[in-house]
């Protein structure tokens, strides 16, 4: 055994870049399995991934975009360009260990079994423990052997994206064996470099499953390619319709008009609100519902859905409710007017020799089938998780029961950031790190296990009674609420503006969390015992 650092950090992406700052007063270390930080901007794009907010929107409180007022969404390569430069401007790359990939975590910690707390999550009241709890296995490099290090502290930032693919299930002679064409998963598509994903769908039939981010984006490529006499149309299998906007102006308002200011947020159900705002939110229903109108007619004009058949049923807010909003490239309903990109609509589909079968036995010919039917990160945390605690990963509803989006109530000294979703992921992780590196601090105990739970059951039920996409765990319509106890717990002044106009009407975003004065006095004056 090896150890003399007391927290482990596994993930080197955005979460856990964010959690090495806020941890360094506990020297931890940052193990990433890859050559590269950057988790899903590194290794979960291809050539024409942007973001999908404006630079201002994707930015830590400390460290700001040097051309943030470009109004252009910035690249992968951008992206990673700017997690480097935060890397180097607090130091962090003394604390990861590159190629370092974790293999297994065990549990060391005695009694302190799943299921056996009844007050305090930890010991003695301490979130981090007095001795080594969790031993965690890493394969370094290209070796065979496990090195094992034992730590106090866990935290898992391995994200929900990349690594275990979301692979459909066939009946028997229905799957991909039977296909003779190339079958590839967005995982897979990530990998080639520019002139190999040329090469796979120039001239070629391609049949893209899925009408998420990474579908579309993947459409487009394909049409790019595909220009000129010789380009064959890529066709996209639509099992679910969502709603996608072209910018983030609604018939000329700012989007962050309708979901990112107090005041839009009130209009929706937060957890654990009083009886007062829960009769607010029933009175208030007619106008929530016409803010979602209002922005559905403008799509609906702005954009060919109706043309093309892709107007979804369910309203706008339900894809907002579970971050399933995409931001559209500018060329995509005109590669679509071209014809080099077609769309069908089918509940179910399976594989013949020559292509894909619809729910209504439509044959589609392909040579190239590329599955955008996402990951699966839960599976992803079990695999590396003990048995015992890997069944708590999700409750009866398959969702993670994470109290503060962090803490998992049943699995002691181990914190989980980037799993709870909202618009504006890289804000909501970095504000749960700074409430991780308080709590870890000692400025605050968490409640007792049955109130996290309660807790976490009232923010399910929420996301149930907002949208029929809940799984997801996105807190997009309640995110002000959720910074808001944050911020009560770690001493902070929930209401972060400077005036009361701007506290109901101004939208919110990550400037308006850099620690004030006051404090940053009371944290730097706190030493850890």
């Amino acid at each position: 055994m090896e150890t003399k650092e007391r927290v482990a950090i596994i993930g080197g992406g955005i979460s856990g870049l964010a959690a090495a700052k806020e941890l360094r007063h506990l020297e931890p270390v940052v193990f990433e399995a890859t050559d590269s930080i950057g988790g899903v901007w590194k290794h979960c794009c291809f050539r024409s991934t942007r973001l999908q907010t404006p630079r201002p929107n994707f930015e830590f409180t400390d460290f700001q975009w040097e051309d943030r007022t470009d109004p252009s969404f910035p690249t992968h390569t951008e992206i990673l360009d700017y997690l480097h430069g935060y890397a180097t401007r607090f130091g962090l790359w003394r604390l990861i260990r590159l190629q370092t990939k974790v293999v297994e975590v065990r549990f060391i910690g005695g009694g302190s079994e799943a299921g056996q707390f009844t007050e305090l999550w930890g010991e003695k009241g301490r979130a981090i423990a007095d001795r080594p709890v969790w031993e965690v296995g890493v394969v370094a490099g290209d070796s065979d052997s496990v090195q094992w290090f034992e730590f106090e502290f866990v935290v898992m930032c391995i994200g929900k994206y990349g690594d275990v693919a979301n692979l459909p299930k066939f009946p028997h002679g229905k799957g991909p064996e039977v296909f003779r064409g190339k079958v590839l998963h967005t995982m897979d598509y990530c990998k080639l470099d520019e002139e190999a994903a040329r090469e796979l769908m120039k001239g070629k039939k391609v049949v893209i499953v899925g009408f998420k981010k990474s579908a579309i984006d993947m459409a487009v490529e394909c049409a790019e390619v595909n220009q000129g006499e010789d380009g064959q149309p890529c066709t996209m299998v639509i099992r679910t319709l969502h709603w996608g906007v072209p910018s983030y102006y609604i018939w000329g308002l700012p989007f962050f008009l309708f979901f990112s200011t107090r005041f839009s947020q009130f209009l929706h159900e937060r957890p654990n609100q009083g009886l007062l705002k829960s009769l607010a939110c029933r009175l208030l229903s007619p106008l929530r519902t016409g803010v979602s109108k209002f922005i559905e007619s403008y799509l609906v004009w702005k954009l060919p859905l109706d043309k093309y058949g892709l107007r979804p049923e369910h309203p706008f807010v339900e894809d907002y409710a579970s971050c399933q909003m995409a931001t559209l490239p500018e060329n995509f309903f005109a590669e679509a007017d071209q014809g080099r990109i077609r769309f069908e609509k089918s509940n179910q589909w399976c594989f013949w020799e020559g292509g894909v079968i619809l729910d209504d036995d439509t044959k589609l010919e392909a040579d190239v089938v590329l599955l955008a039917t996402g990951y699966d990160g839960k599976k992803k945390l079990t695999s590396v998780l003990p048995d015992h605690y890997g069944g708590l990963i999700v409750d009866s509803s398959g969702v993670m029961p994470l109290y503060r989006g962090t803490i998992h109530p049943l699995i002691p000294h181990m914190a989980f950031v980037g799993y709870i979703e909202s618009v504006a992921n890289l804000h909501t992780s970095e504000l749960r790190c700074k409430w991780l590196g308080s709590l870890l601090r000692g400025k605050f105990e968490l409640p007792t296990v049955e109130e996290m739970f309660r807790r976490t059951r009232e923010e399910v039920e929420v996301m149930k009674r907002t949208t029929r996409f809940y799984r997801r765990h996105c807190i997009s319509t309640f995110s002000i609420g959720h910074s808001d106890g944050l911020c009560q717990d770690m001493g902070w002044r929930s209401w972060r503006k400077t005036n009361w106009f701007a506290e109901a009407f101004a939208g919110y975003g990550n400037q308006d969390y850099i620690e004030k004065e006051e404090e940053e006095k009371e944290d730097d004056s706190y030493k850890y015992e």
